[in-house]
């Protein structure tokens, strides 16, 4: 893909940027911040290729096992890049501690899913992989957003995030246009709103060409999905958390109304999750699809959410199911752990919101909630 003016000026501010610091003897940290869609990851992958064949011992790490096969693939793919470059964060940072050894630079995708507290289960010992990481690193180039925060063990902000680089000489710059979805701006502004807990509004009739619908029976928005994936493909249905452990097979199903399908699958291949066929069959979470363009997707609007007395999107965490989510944090006063929750659960809706790049379909759990958005849609012209 070709990038616009504005991002190819902010790919040349982080080359002169990184050959800078080479050459001096501080830790420098240059983070790039925008929602998803704004064109984060497509900057990175072009800088990583261009660096990685002037910068020996340059890494590029991302916490995401579905995302890491992407950029592994990509480079299989890409003339002078290997396999090797691309590492999750704790692999990395285990590996150089072992050998005491520093690199020249680390470039870090989705940098907001890196832990920020220890973690013994998945062998990370230190207290915030990002200060580990830019402390082994000549320069490190960071993309960050603070709206893609899933779990409290990886509990981040911009307040936290700009305390931590404080120390060290950076620069950090702000992508704002939406790349991704085909929608307009005033449906991504309504959404905007609508994840924020805003008063929810009608959605505006001018939406761009987009495919947008609200389903009162998830089944129905199932088979619309089926159709689109065989016409376009990399169509597929999604969910939030909220869903008891119901098995059928072996497999936990996602029950929504005559909609019954099973979670996505542990993916053993080097293949994404969204690029398997039989992944048709299954709901995606924000663990498959986080950092993936589809281009049609299906949301189910699980239990946690609900229609609030005022007409706002009210998040009740006690209805989560996912443990994953929800980590006790003693650094974090009672108040900012459960003010923490919610935004964790907006975030995790607001991940599968910025999917779809030609269409995106809804239903919601809450009868209230489904109702009423199926009423502020109602002036949407259907393009099928």
């Amino acid at each position: 893909m070709t990038l616009t003016h504005h991002q190819a000026a902010v790919l040349q501010q982080i080359i002169d940027f990184t050959h800078d610091h080479l050459q001096k003897s501080d830790h420098a940290v240059f983070v790039l911040m925008g929602d998803a869609g704004t064109g984060k990851s497509l900057i990175l992958n072009q800088l990583f290729t261009q660096l990685a064949q002037e910068v020996p011992d340059s890494y590029f790490l991302v916490n995401h096992p579905e995302l890491l096969k992407v950029y592994r693939e990509l480079a299989g793919q890409t003339p002078h890049m290997l396999k090797k470059y691309y590492q999750r964060p704790t692999s990395f940072i285990n590996k150089l501690h072992k050998q005491g050894k520093h690199v020249n630079l680390t470039v870090i995708d989705e940098a907001h899913l890196l832990l920020s507290k220890p973690d013994h289960y998945n062998n990370y010992y230190g207290d915030n992989q990002l200060k580990d990481i830019i402390q082994m690193s000549q320069v490190t180039i960071v993309v960050f957003d603070p709206h893609q925060v899933l779990r409290t063990k990886s509990f981040w902000n911009q307040q936290r995030l700009l305390a931590l680089i404080e120390p060290y000489p950076h620069d950090v710059v702000h992508l704002k246009q939406q790349f991704r979805m085909q929608a307009g701006p005033k449906l991504m502004d309504w959404l905007d709103h609508f994840i924020d807990g805003e008063v929810i509004s009608p959605v505006p009739a001018d939406i761009g060409n987009y495919d947008f619908r609200v389903f009162a029976d998830a089944q129905k928005m199932f088979e619309l999905i089926t159709k689109k994936n065989q016409r376009y493909g990399l169509a597929r249905m999604t969910s939030t958390s909220g869903y008891p452990s119901t098995l059928d097979g072996g497999k936990h199903l996602v029950n929504e109304g005559h909609f019954h399908l099973p979670w996505d699958q542990y993916n053993f291949t080097s293949t994404p999750w969204a690029e398997q066929p039989q992944t048709i069959d299954e709901v995606g979470s924000i663990y498959t699809v986080q950092g993936f363009d589809l281009n049609y997707i299906g949301i189910i609007i699980g239990p946690p959410f609900y229609l609030t007395a005022d007409h706002r999107l009210g998040v009740d965490p006690s209805k989560v199911t996912d443990v994953e989510i929800f980590k006790h944090r003693p650094d974090l006063d009672p108040k900012e752990f459960e003010e923490s929750k919610q935004a964790l659960l907006r975030n995790s809706l607001n991940v599968l919101l910025r999917r779809g790049i030609k269409g995106m379909y809804l239903h919601a759990h809450d009868p209230k909630l489904e109702q009423y958005l199926e009423k502020m849609a109602a002036n949407i012209k259907v393009n099928n």
